[in-house]
């Protein structure tokens, strides 16, 4: 929301004083003065006047959930257990997920309160690159990395993926970067190439990664630099 309508339709203050106060230097996001009234302010940040506050801050959640086999990536299901069953309880009314993965599959999950953040995250159109390990049910061949190089058609979107990277690390198993994160999209691609994805397991999403330190079904915090290179 810009700053303007925070202080106008929010809280009532005419434009003209808005405009004042913002040119004198008593307006203040997260403590530090603002002046531009357009400014986009999340309902993560507090805005005041002086002293008086304007809006307060709600607390803004990044999580990284190493997601184990037989979760659903959703908040509440009434047969299966879902990543939220993972995560304290107290967080969970305050978190959706960035960047679901199915119930076989594993690996980095990110959840947070803040929607907007997590939207750049899995934006096809900012193509934040998302890197998966695969094992198949069939060699992987020089004719499928290939095809995921040129980008792979899919019918019912009535598109051609952006290229893919594929990465042969044995004759069953690969590495898989791609930029979209469309529905099943991994799955789909080697499905398009005759064969078919056994195990799926994200490594990766931009610079966020999946690190030892995390045991399946464990989470963290997400520290101030990886919040910060979703951009």
């Amino acid at each position: 929301m810009k700053l303007s309508r925070i202080l106008s339709n929010q809280n009532g203050i005419s434009r003209r004083d808005a405009n004042r106060l913002l040119a004198s230097g008593r307006i203040y996001v997260d403590g530090g003065v603002c002046r531009d009234g357009t400014s986009d302010i999340s309902r993560f940040r507090e805005v005041r006047i002086d002293n008086d506050i304007l809006q307060r801050a709600e607390p803004a959640y990044y999580l990284m959930l190493h997601k184990p086999a037989g979760y659903l990536s959703a908040t509440t299901d009434p047969v299966h257990p879902t990543v939220l069953d993972l995560i304290d309880e107290r967080l969970r009314p305050h978190l959706h997920i960035g960047g679901r993965l199915d119930r076989a599959s594993t690996g980095l999950l990110i959840l947070s309160s803040d929607g907007q953040w997590s939207r750049r995250l899995t934006e096809p159109r900012i193509k934040i690159p998302k890197v998966y390990r695969v094992t198949t049910e069939w060699p992987v061949t020089k004719e499928a990395v290939e095809r995921f190089a040129e980008g792979i058609w899919f019918a019912y979107e009535g598109l051609t993926t952006s290229p893919a990277k594929l990465e042969q690390l044995g004759e069953f198993e690969a590495r898989v970067t791609i930029y979209e994160g469309r529905y099943h999209q991994v799955k789909r691609m080697f499905r398009a190439v005759g064969n078919r994805v056994t195990s799926l397991h994200r490594e990766r999403m931009g610079d966020l990664v999946l690190g030892t330190d995390l045991a399946p079904g464990q989470y963290r915090p997400l520290t101030r630099d990886e919040i910060d290179s979703v951009t």
